[in-house]
C-alpha cells in the first residue's frame, strides 16, 4: 500500500515501528549462543592453523604434522558427491567422509533445530554477525535493501543451492560420481581449498574484499544472499517440530523481537515464526520482556534456551562422536599419498575440469 494514501494514525504507527527495528540500540546476544559461537570459532581456527601446518610440510615434501579432519568441513561440493555416491551404492566413501558427515548432521540439524548450524556453529555466520554488530555499532541503525530489491537478491541462493543440486543429482551419471570421488583433483580438493586462499589471485582478493565491505553495509550480505548451504539448510527447516510462537494475551507489543531478528523477520506480527529464513538463533525470545509472550515449541512442548543449546550440541558433536565410532571420520588416503601427490599439485590432472569427469588410469 502507498505510504502516502494512509491515515494519520497509520502512518505514525508505520514510523514509529520503523524506528524502533532499524534505530533501536543493539542488544547483547544470548550468551549460550554466544559460547558457544566462540568455542566453535576457536575450534575451527585450531584446525585451521593444524592443516596449514600439516599441508606447508607437505609441500616442503617432509610431512610432519596432522592432517585434522574437521577440516573437510569446507568441501561441501565432495560432500554432495559424497551423498549421492553413498544413495546410489549404498557405500560410503572413504576418501573425504568427515565432509559427507559435517554435511549430514548440519542437515539433521536443521530438521529438528531450524537453522541453528548458521546462527550457533559456522564460522561463516559468527565472522558475518560480528560484522554486523560493529556496523550496527557504526551507523547507529540496521540497514535494510527495499524490499523488493531484497527479494530479488535471497532468489539468488536459491538458484546456486538448485544449481549444485542438480549438477550434481541429475546431470552427472552414476559412473562419473565413483570416478570423480576417487579422481587425483578431489583427492587434494582439501589442499587446493587452502591454497585458493593462501595464494589467491587478485581477482579473489577483490571479491573477498567485496563481500566483507558489503556484509559490513548490509547485515549478513553472504549468508541471506548468496550462500547454497543456507538455502539447503532453510528449505529443510521447513520440517523442523520446532517453531517461535508468540502468545498475544502476553505480547506487550514493544517490538524488540522484530528489532533484534537477524533475518529481519516480522516477529511482532505473527503468532507463529515458521519461515525459512529463521535461524533459530532465539535473540527474540531472549529479548522478550514479557516471559510467557515468545517461546518456542516443539508441538505442545516448550523447550527452553538452554535445552535448545544443549541439543545443538548433542546433534553436532554428538554425531561427530557416532562418526569416529563408526569408522567414518578419518581419509583413507595414506600420508605416503599426500607426500607424493603434494609434489605433483601442478600437473594436469590437478587442474579443475569445469564440470568435466575426465578419465584417469590407475597409476593416478
Amino acid at each position: 500500500m502507498n505510504f502516502r494514501k494512509l491515515d494519520p494514525a497509520e502512518r505514525l504507527a508505520r514510523i514509529r515501528r520503523h524506528t524502533l527495528v532499524f534505530r533501536s540500540r543493539q542488544r547483547r546476544p544470548l550468551f549460550v549462543r554466544q559460547a558457544v559461537q566462540f568455542v566453535t570459532l576457536a575450534v575451527v581456527i585450531v584446525i585451521g592453523l593444524q592443516f596449514a601446518h600439516w599441508v606447508d610440510g607437505l609441500m616442503r615434501g617432509v610431512g610432519g604434522g596432522v592432517r585434522p579432519p574437521g577440516v573437510e568441513g569446507f568441501l561441501p561440493i565432495s560432500a554432495l558427491i559424497s551423498l549421492r555416491h553413498w544413495l546410489l551404492s549404498g557405500s560410503y566413501s572413504m576418501i573425504h567422509p568427515a565432509a559427507l558427515a559435517i554435511f549430514g548432521l548440519a542437515c539433521l540439524a536443521a530438521l529438528l533445530l531450524k537453522k541453528a548450524f548458521c546462527s550457533w556453529l559456522c564460522p561463516v555466520g559468527t565472522v558475518a554477525e560480528y560484522l554486523a554488530r560493529m556496523s550496527h555499532m557504526v551507523l547507529r541503525r540496521r540497514l535494510k535493501l527495499p524490499v523488493w530489491l531484497d527479494r530479488s537478491l535471497r532468489s539468488l541462493k536459491y538458484l546456486l543451492a538448485t544449481y549444485f543440486v542438480l549438477a550434481v543429482f541429475v546431470q552427472m551419471a552414476p559412473r562419473d560420481v565413483a570416478i570423480f570421488l576417487d579422481s587425483p583433483y578431489n583427492k587434494v580438493a582439501d589442499i587446493k581449498m587452502l591454497l585458493f586462499f593462501t595464494q589467491m589471485s587478485p581477482l579473489t582478493a577483490n571479491v573477498l574484499a567485496a563481500l566483507v565491505a558489503l556484509s559490513c553495509l548490509i547485515p549478513y550480505f553472504w549468508c541471506r544472499y548468496l550462500c547454497p548451504y543456507g538455502a539447503i539448510l532453510g528449505l529443510l527447516s521447513l520440517l523442523s517440530p520446532l517453531k517461535v510462537e508468540r502468545r498475544i494475551p502476553d505480547c506487550t507489543a514493544c517490538g524488540r523481537c522484530a528489532a533484534v531478528c537477524p533475518a529481519f523477520l516480522d516477529v511482532d506480527r505473527k503468532t507463529r515464526v515458521a519461515d525459512a529464513e529463521c535461524t533459530g538463533c532465539l535473540e527474540c525470545v531472549a529479548q522478550c520482556p514479557a516471559p510467557e509472550a515468545l517461546v518456542v515449541r516443539a508441538g505442545r512442548r516448550r523447550v527452553r534456551p538452554v535445552v535448545f543449546a544443549a541439543a545443538v550440541l548433542l546433534v553436532f558433536f554428538g554425531g561427530i562422536g557416532v562418526a569416529k565410532l563408526a569408522g567414518r571420520w578419518r581419509t583413507e588416503i595414506s600420508q605416503g599419498e599426500y607426500l607424493r601427490r603434494a609434489q605433483e599439485l601442478d600437473g594436469p590432472k590437478y587442474h579443475h575440469a569445469r564440470g568435466q569427469v575426465p578419465a584417469y588410469g590407475p597409476d593416478d
